[in-house]
């Protein structure tokens, strides 16, 4: 008989994916949805030409102002702004700035009630953003200040 996998349960995602030996019990209604991969973190995957490509060369530019985070603004805006105009209420959104890979660019969104997150769940599936399809399933995570 499996255990229940600890990670999966507090952050909705586990390192072992599929391979786990222990068992992810993936709810069937939830408050959450997690979209997968959903932001593309510059960090994880430097691009050529970017700063972070090429670690033998040290660059230093001073701007007032991050483009970096000028452009995680951006995206979070877009994502709230779509999500709680087409869905319902959102109470939490959380965009993973993590660089490993189960939880690589993860955006978990806590709507209001259940029925707004199945809303989403049906909306977006089957949608792309910046050219990639999304993954939507729901999150057994609600409690974010235990996901950390």
């Amino acid at each position: 008989r499996r255990v229940n996998c600890p990670f999966y349960f507090k952050i909705g995602a586990c390192r072992h994916g599929d391979r786990c030996t222990r068992k992810h019990n993936r709810p069937s209604f939830s408050q959450t949805i997690l979209i997968k991969q959903m932001y593309h973190n510059p960090k994880a995957n430097p691009m050529p030409g970017d700063p972070e490509h090429n670690r033998q060369v040290i660059v230093v530019f001073v701007f007032p102002c991050d483009p970096q985070q000028n452009e995680f603004d951006k995206f979070y805006e877009e994502v709230f702004d779509e999500l709680s105009s087409s869905y319902g209420p959102i109470e939490e959104l959380h965009v993973c700035d993590n660089v490993c890979e189960h939880m690589l660019g993860n955006v978990y969104v806590k709507f209001e009630d259940e029925e707004d997150a199945e809303k989403a769940l049906k909306g977006l599936s089957g949608r792309y953003f910046a050219g990639r399809p999304l993954a939507v399933e729901y999150s057994p995570v609600t409690d974010f200040r235990e996901a950390r």
